[in-house]
């Protein structure tokens, strides 16, 4: 998601960048900092891991902290596999000030009184920002409309019609009330602009509102828990004490059902060699085949190893064919 342009409060590091030990591939749970762009977090993270592909899933805005998730290495190729993830936020909603970008860094274009606002209509307005609704995406968002990222429209002044998008709230919960300020834990579907559900509250309690901080706590399976700075991957990646915090593609994967195959079987498939229906062992994620066809499968060998996506063919019968190989031919001893 992104907004507008801010001045950033924490600078990059500009220290050497120093090797990782050895090549390493997972997906690691960086907490962003206030004023970091998520290029800038990679573009650190490239320093470091030299010689490696780093990329990240999942956008977070300039004034926005939390997790950001991080792809090293063979990770980098199922990004596109990561992002319908669901996300929990905790947000803070100013009431009474409209701004340009509906969050704090924009120019307020509307100030209303909040005298009067009761603590129950507050609630009861939130809590109908529930279950499966459109949403127009913000001009500030890299939503493109003609082409063209509705942000650049947006600096140059101009407005563009968008088209609403459907989206899911699975949570909205109320966790303070100070002044004007209502404090938020928010879990939604892909592709929710906290900034807009904030205004949109705000303009049904007839005061208008924006977003004024936003901490991403979970992304999928990844929590702010176990979330480093990048300081602190910067501080540990010398002394190869980063293999414990990288969550493997298999695991970050989890979600999408696995499939195993013999050996021979396994040695094909790592060529991109499609997998007969018949040497395929269905697990208990998978169940039958039926009624699946098309959907995206992990293929493992028999010790659990993840080798490649595949999708399941229309008909039984058919052969799987593969996605993309993720495991190395001949793999390095340990």
């Amino acid at each position: 998601m992104v907004g507008p342009r801010v001045k950033r409060l924490v600078e990059p590091s500009v220290a050497r960048p120093r090797a990782a030990a050895k090549p390493v591939d997972g997906v690691l749970v960086v907490n962003k900092a206030l004023g970091w762009t998520s290029h800038d977090v990679v573009a650190k993270l490239r320093g470091l891991f030299r010689g490696q592909k780093v990329g990240h899933a999942g956008t977070l805005d300039p004034a926005a902290t939390g997790v950001l998730p991080i792809l090293v290495g063979k990770a980098t190729r199922i990004a596109e596999y990561l992002l319908d993830w669901d996300k929990d936020y905790r947000a803070v909603l100013r009431l009474g000030d409209t701004t340009d970008t509906q969050d704090a860094t924009g120019t307020i274009l509307e100030s209303r009184s909040t005298t009067g606002l009761t603590e129950d209509a507050i609630r009861s307005a939130i809590g109908r920002f529930q279950g499966r609704m459109a949403q127009v995406p913000p001009m500030y968002s890299a939503v493109k409309v003609g082409g063209m990222p509705l942000y650049k429209a947006a600096r140059a002044g101009r407005t563009v019609d968008r088209n609403p998008r459907e989206i899911t709230v699975h949570g909205i919960e109320v966790q303070g009330i100070a002044g004007r300020d209502v404090s938020l834990l928010v879990r939604c579907s892909k592709g929710t602009y906290i900034r807009t559900l904030c205004a949109d509250i705000g303009a049904a309690l007839g005061v208008g509102g924006h977003l004024l901080a936003l901490e991403r706590r979970r992304v999928g399976p990844l929590t702010i828990e176990r979330a480093l700075t990048v300081e602190a991957v910067e501080a540990r990646l010398p002394f190869g004490h980063l293999e414990d915090e990288l969550i493997s593609l298999d695991a970050a994967l989890a979600a999408v059902p696995a499939v195993v195959v013999d050996e021979a079987t396994a040695l094909r498939t790592l060529h991109g060699v499609p997998v007969p229906w018949r040497a395929a062992q269905w697990t208990d994620n998978v169940g039958t085949a039926e009624g699946r066809g098309g959907q995206t499968v992990r293929l493992q060998d028999g010790a659990g190893r993840l080798l490649a996506l595949g999708r399941l063919p229309q008909e039984a019968g058919a052969e799987i064919a593969i996605l993309k190989v993720l495991a190395e031919t001949n793999p390095q001893p340990a």
